[in-house]
């Protein structure tokens, strides 16, 4: 990544009734968030939860997902327009309420 890049991250805490399809998101999700937004994501990555910082610990988050944009204007351009589809299509995977984190890249 370059730096001044935007990143958004999608975070899905983890916890006790939470559910999260892995294979949804990562095979149809991720592809129609891709589709909606076009050549403004210049970059993506999915993470799935492993484990906390204690050995044999849960991971705080199921789930991360991360855009790469090259400005706030390009996310904004690309992802306000869309984003009722985008998150019209969260419970067909989770029933986790995602926390979002907007971000610029420093290094």
């Amino acid at each position: 990544m370059k730096k001044g890049m935007i990143k958004v991250s999608v975070l899905y805490p983890n916890g006790e009734g939470k559910n999260f399809d892995m294979d949804y998101y990562c095979n149809q999700h991720v592809q129609l968030v891709g589709e909606l937004l076009g050549d403004s994501v210049k970059a993506a990555t999915v993470e799935k939860g492993l484990g906390g910082a204690i050995p044999g610990s849960p991971a705080t988050y199921a789930a991360m997902g991360n855009l790469y944009f090259a400005s706030m204007d390009s996310f904004q351009n690309s992802f306000g327009p869309n984003a009722e589809k985008i998150m019209g299509d969260l419970p067909n995977f989770t029933n986790i309420e995602p926390v979002v984190q907007i971000s610029q890249v420093m290094i």
